[in-house]
């Protein structure tokens, strides 16, 4: 993909010419994540969650069953009405069905028709029983640790930022927490103790995304309390400019190490807890690495441009007309006015600034300074 100039989006990140305006867009991102929380809400109140054993309680049988597909494992068992039992393979040999029985009788018969099928004795199929209560543990849980970590992460981020960027951050979070949710019912994937574990995981990766983001803006706002020549969402969108490419690197190789515990551990290995664990990673740090750029990020411009220093400054830049956003390389070639300085830059059409040159003493066409003129001797009085 080549942009304006000839060169591709990437070199333009490496070189640091992006000026995406991630504020003035703001509409477009807040009503595609209102959609995909809409459709997954939607789908939360029709299909529900997919709950695993440990939720809803039951029993479990696992066995060797190599060549045994899952349509011949149902047919095998809807002869003892387990027509609608869960029916998995995990790691191509390991046959697993879950289901809700209460008599051990019809327990033992489970078993005895999976050892017929997989052609080994009985006593080699396992058995798992697990009651409701343990799910419902866990979920009180993970709900006590969910409200305690939202309650600390706001106080820090109020003390070491302000109570403005707390609220962007508490969003983005809500967000990541209801895309994940919408994705798992929309999808049918099954919700398991491990689950929970990596949604709270995905929590403490997007506050750090959040946190970088915010640290930039907090170094850019004294540049633009100095200069005055930039509204705070020019200020926000330059922040994001410059980390975009940090970003998106820490962003990729968080997800190509869960990439390979989904497609290694869980599907060539079998190990199922693996699976659920880097599932729910994978849709989390994907939802967070675009919550922290397009959500919070411009909903804290929103908030801090209604204040009356930040609303003066925008007013006053708005009357001297548009102007091209700056780029990070612009600005790290000292287009923007830092905390201490005072130079008088400039914008270009092409959106870079230029320092004024400083007055000197002008040459002759030789190259060379004129001496110095002789001092006049006088009386001294």
């Amino acid at each position: 993909m080549t942009g304006p100039g000839g060169r591709s989006i990437w070199q333009k990140l490496y070189h640091g010419e992006t000026s995406i305006d991630f504020v003035g867009r703001r509409r477009v991102w807040f009503l595609l994540s209102l959609g995909v929380i809409a459709l997954g809400m939607v789908s939360l109140a029709v299909r529900q969650l997919n709950f695993g054993i440990e939720f809803t309680g039951g029993s479990a049988w696992e066995v060797e069953a190599p060549g045994v597909s899952v349509s011949q494992a149902r047919d095998e068992l809807s002869a003892l009405g387990l027509a609608d039992a869960k029916i998995q393979i995990l790691g191509g040999d390991t046959l697993r069905v879950q289901a809700d029985l209460d008599e051990e009788r019809d327990r033992n018969a489970v078993s005895a028709a999976l050892a017929e099928l997989a052609g080994v004795p009985v006593g080699q199929v396992s058995v798992n029983e697990v009651g409701p209560t343990w799910g419902d543990e866990i979920t009180e849980k993970a709900r006590t640790a969910l409200i305690v970590f939202l309650i600390a992460i706001t106080i820090y981020i109020s003390l070491r930022f302000e109570w403005k960027m707390a609220v962007a951050t508490l969003v983005a979070l809500v967000h990541d927490i209801l895309v994940t949710v919408g994705v798992y019912t929309l999808s049918g994937f099954e919700v398991t103790p491990a689950t929970v574990i990596a949604g709270l995981t995905i929590l403490g990766y997007s506050i750090y995304d959040g946190i970088v983001v915010f640290d930039k803006v907090e170094e850019n706002t004294r540049g633009l309390a100095a200069s005055g020549r930039m509204t705070y969402g020019d200020m926000v969108n330059l922040s994001l400019n410059q980390v975009l490419m940090r970003s998106l690197n820490t962003s990729i190789t968080a997800l190509l190490p869960i990439l390979s515990l989904l497609v290694v551990g869980g599907r060539l290995l079998g190990a199922a807890t693996l699976e659920d664990f880097a599932l729910a990673l994978l849709v989390g740090l994907a939802a967070s690495a675009y919550s922290s750029i397009f959500i919070a990020s411009p909903i804290l411009a929103v908030l801090k441009e209604r204040e009356p220093r930040y609303a003066s400054i925008k007013q006053r830049v708005l009357a001297k007309g548009s102007v091209a956003p700056l780029t990070p390389a612009a600005a790290a070639a000292g287009g923007m006015t830092g905390a201490g300085g005072g130079s008088s830059a400039t914008r270009e059409p092409d959106g870079v600034r230029t320092s004024a040159p400083a007055r000197s003493t002008p040459r002759p066409p030789g190259g060379k300074r004129p001496p110095p003129r002789p001092r006049k001797k006088g009386k001294r009085r």
